[in-house]
């Protein structure tokens, strides 16, 4: 019997979550919460058989929903689990960033300890055909990972519904909302949790001269960021959004005593010019030391998966695995305490680049985490 869901929010990211649904045999979405009216009518293209509802309460009501999907705002999603722990909590897949501000994370730790279902962070790039081909092969190519560099060249932000992804006080910042992503999979990738953290970046060329009610976008479109773990390895992100004429957004590298291997993402197909012909074909590259021969290895993903999104095949993979945890034959892959350290980086990278300063981790991973 398929897994039933209910979704809250269906803006871009989630019309992409509802056509991967679509591909699922064992999901069925019943039940949508949408507010905006044009959003909800690409929705219901999407998601034919599903009941438009006007509030996450109204959802909530429908008895044959078995899990949730949050795909709404930035600034949302917080106040929405509280809402739903209060009336029904159901497992719940919640977009990326799990909240916005430091403020915010008494409020998480009470949600992590008393909501009794499973929570599970999108982190859609760990799930990526090539991005989780190197996690794989990192550690044996590596002989242990010592340096990870992650770079994202792409385009600037989108239009979203009411402009919401034009300002910090809804996004948390570009190093929260685009970037948590990346210091998701430092975690991941070096198995270890970070010490200190600095930064540099700022608004370069994007939204410069765009005007909302009279105010000027404050989100960044470009930034550095250095992190050290406790592990003694070392990570750099290095994000651009003005670079859409790159031949692939991203490219992770890890290097170990024993070599180097190395990933490399294409963008999103739609935006792949046409007069370049056919778009570029994810690779993963091993690199090794002795006996030195570089070796590299397409990773096709299949072009249904493709079509339906824009994050190479991985939402369609992230909800096969969410599945399994809602059914109890999986484990939460991405937990709330994953999702609140991409958060937390992001804020500290924020602030590092802010002052100029570098930002250290406390010790105790459920207080204040920077100073």
């Amino acid at each position: 019997m398929a897994v039933r869901y209910g979704v809250i929010g269906c803006g871009m990211m989630g019309q992409e979550h509802l056509r991967n649904l679509a591909l699922l045999p064992d999901a069925d979405v019943v039940a949508i919460f949408e507010p905006d009216a044009s959003m909800r009518s690409r929705a219901a293209e999407i998601a034919p058989n599903a009941r438009m509802v006007g509030s996450v309460p109204e959802l909530l009501a429908i008895e044959p929903i078995d899990c949730l999907l949050i795909a709404s705002p930035n600034h949302f999603h917080l106040g929405q689990m509280e809402e739903i722990a209060a009336i029904r909590p159901l497992p719940v897949l919640v977009e990326k960033p799990l909240f916005t501000g430091a403020d915010d994370i008494a409020r998480i730790e009470t949600l992590r300890e008393k909501y009794p279902a499973p929570i599970w962070v999108a982190m859609e790039y760990r799930y990526m055909p090539p991005v989780a081909r190197l996690i794989a092969e990192a550690e044996a190519a590596t002989g242990g990972i010592r340096m990870l560099t992650i770079r994202e060249h792409r385009f600037p932000f989108l239009k979203k519904v009411g402009d919401w992804n034009r300002f910090n006080s809804r996004t948390g910042g570009t190093m929260v909302e685009k970037c948590c992503h990346f210091f998701d999979l430092m975690r991941l990738i070096l198995k270890s949790d970070p010490v200190r953290i600095m930064a540099s970046g700022g608004q370069a060329v994007n939204h410069a001269d765009e005007r909302y009610d009279g105010l000027q976008p404050d989100i960044w479109d470009h930034g550095y960021a250095i992190v050290d773990f406790a592990s003694g390895a070392r990570a750099m992100l290095e994000l651009c959004m003005f670079a859409e004429g790159s031949r692939y957004q991203e490219e992770i590298s890890a290097i170990g005593p024993d070599g180097k291997i190395e990933c490399k993402v294409p963008g999103p197909g739609r935006f792949w010019p046409e007069h370049l012909g056919s778009p570029p074909v994810a690779k993963v590259i091993v690199s090794p030391r002795e006996p030195q021969g570089r070796r590299a290895i397409d990773i096709p993903v299949d072009p249904a998966l493709l079509n339906a999104g824009d994050h190479n095949g991985s939402t369609f993979y992230q909800h096969q695995r969410f599945l399994r945890a809602v059914r109890g034959d999986g484990p939460v892959e991405v937990t709330v305490e994953d999702g609140k350290w991409a958060v937390l980086m992001g804020l500290a990278a924020q602030k590092s680049a802010i002052t100029g300063q570098v930002v250290e981790f406390c010790s105790e991973p459920h207080t204040d985490l920077t100073r």
